[in-house]
């Protein structure tokens, strides 16, 4: 059996790679949603991981939910709507939650179009890298559907809920330059550029210290929902740690010695 999710490590940086391109990457399946779950977890449990690259394998990044499986009523689709309630909450809806909760740094690589829950799946990651041929779109309502995975979510706090709500309503894709434009990419490259872009910047953020990341990492996403005062108590703690490690030392002494500092994860 094919395994849904491949995974590579190279020093400090994961790869995941969404690996069914026969049916352009979907993301509605048990199987994928497992897998995800589960690497996350292996990387939340492992503090020399400081940067994961999520891509697809084969000419799209992610097609989202399964339509064959739609039209079939099928998985996550079948049942009464009680049941498909639970589909969702049991089944796709676990993907936002583990990606959100993942502490390590994510990038996307974006090797082609992200559809539906493809392009939220994108909005998942903290930075986002696009080859030129990257389409994006929220077109859930195209076939009917409303975003069932937390793209209302999501989309709105990368491009603004203007330009969210215009992808939303009119299910139009953007391609990678409008992309770039509108702050949902850092960057769009050549093809065959894509991933050597990806490691570039993974490699930028992994050669900082891990628990320094993570922590980092943990305070942007709660200053989506949090009061500042909330924040800043968070801050205080975090900051109380991250004083005490010896990465920070080592940061410190670099600095004065001017040279290059040597990051050990303690």
């Amino acid at each position: 059996m094919t395994e849904p999710l491949l995974i590579e490590r190279d020093g400090a940086v994961v790869t995941w790679t969404l690996n069914d391109p026969a049916a352009r990457n979907p993301v509605s399946d048990d199987a994928m949603i497992d897998a995800i779950e589960r690497a996350v977890a292996e990387v939340n449990r492992d503090d020399s991981v400081r940067a994961v690259i999520l891509t697809g394998a084969g000419s799209a990044f992610s097609s989202g939910g399964n339509v064959k499986h739609m039209r079939d009523k099928e998985g996550m689709f079948g049942g009464t709507p009680t049941q498909q309630r639970q589909g969702y909450r049991h089944g796709i809806q676990r993907i936002p939650r583990a990606l959100f909760h993942c502490e390590a740094p994510t990038i996307a690589a974006v090797n082609g179009p992200a559809i539906g829950a493809g392009c939220d799946l994108t909005m998942m990651c903290d930075l986002r890298v696009a080859s030129t041929r990257a389409v994006f779109a929220e077109s859930f309502v195209k076939v009917g559907l409303i975003p069932g995975d937390g793209g209302a979510w999501l989309l709105p706090k990368i491009v603004g809920m203007a330009r969210a709500t215009e992808m939303a309503l009119t299910g139009d894709a953007v391609d990678a330059r409008t992309a770039l434009e509108w702050g949902m990419v850092s960057s769009v490259v050549e093809p065959d550029e894509l991933l050597t872009a990806a490691r570039e910047l993974a490699d930028r953020v992994a050669k900082n210290p891990p628990h320094a990341l993570r922590m980092t990492k943990k305070l942007l996403r709660e200053g989506q929902h949090q009061s500042l005062d909330a924040l800043l108590e968070l801050s205080a703690a975090m900051q109380s740690i991250a004083h005490t490690t010896a990465d920070h030392q080592e940061a410190v002494a670099a600095m004065l010695d001017k040279r290059p500092p040597e990051f050990t994860g303690r």
